[in-house]
């Protein structure tokens, strides 16, 4: 499935609107709209999948975006591209929250579409010109649960099966993972530490792998830039891929929310 760039911007334009339309159109029923958008971006020396078994080796930008409304489905794509412009992948993730608890809270999703971008040399009418090739997964079904130990420490894990449309591509992909989370250690009254570790199964076809990755990140009270790292390590693998991987970020978070009378 080859794209140009227009196409594949305009996929991304058309998208986005589609589903911001959606978001807004579940409230319509209240006397008040209320309409949550937060996102990221990052650049980084190397970026990662969403996977961490599977790194771009350059340098990357990272998006990523929630729009969500007080009801339970939520729009949470993301967008990775290298720093020449050209597109890695996008993920437009939908989840909808089935339990919401005080202590305990299970979200089920999918990614529709998830998409993996390729470029090179493609001769169309005896023309050599650069295409950009898009590499499809579908079905991909996702289970997000999440319980509260304390404040700002919570015990999450991740369960993902995917089928590879194209045939260079794994048809069947199990990743299992365990994510403890700390959120804000804290360091002097205005800075804090956010430790995330997490413990992994992966499973392509016939291949299969453990793996733990730690992404740690430095941040300022009220101040929306913070500067992360992610490693990454196999402990056990007949996946080819890099042993230790890892990078740096600078990010820049949002948080809006918009209400219509």
């Amino acid at each position: 499935m080859t794209f140009t760039k227009d196409l594949w911007l305009g996929l991304l334009v058309v998208t986005l609107s589609f589903f911001a339309q959606v978001a807004l159109s579940q409230t319509t029923n209240n006397k008040q709209q209320e309409l949550n958008f937060k996102g990221t971006v990052s650049t980084t020396n190397n970026g990662f999948s969403f996977i961490p078994t599977f790194s771009l080796g350059a340098p990357a930008v990272v998006t990523t975006f929630s729009i969500s409304t007080k009801k339970r489905l939520s729009f949470e794509p993301e967008f990775r591209y290298s720093m020449k412009f050209k597109p890695w992948s996008f993920i437009f993730i939908w989840r909808y929250s089935l339990i919401r608890k005080e202590k305990f809270q299970l979200k089920l999703g999918t990614h529709l579409p998830a998409l993996s971008f390729i470029s090179g040399p493609v001769v169309k009418n005896g023309i050599t010109q650069d295409a950009i090739q898009a590499r499809r997964f579908f079905p991909v079904m996702e289970v997000i649960p999440n319980w509260v130990i304390r404040k700002n420490i919570y015990l999450g894990a991740y369960a993902q099966y995917g089928h590879g449309l194209e045939k260079e591509l794994a048809k069947h992909v199990y990743f299992f993972s365990l994510r403890p989370s700390f959120n804000h250690i804290r360091l002097t009254k205005q800075y804090f530490l956010r430790f995330n570790p997490q413990f992994y199964y992966l499973k392509l076809d016939a291949h299969d792998g453990i793996y733990t990755a730690t992404g740690l990140t430095l941040a300022k009270q009220g101040f929306p830039f913070s500067i992360s790292t992610l490693m990454n390590k196999p402990l056990k693998t007949n996946i080819i891929g890099k042993g230790f991987d890892w990078n740096i970020s600078l990010t820049y978070a949002f948080n809006k929310k918009y209400i219509k009378q």
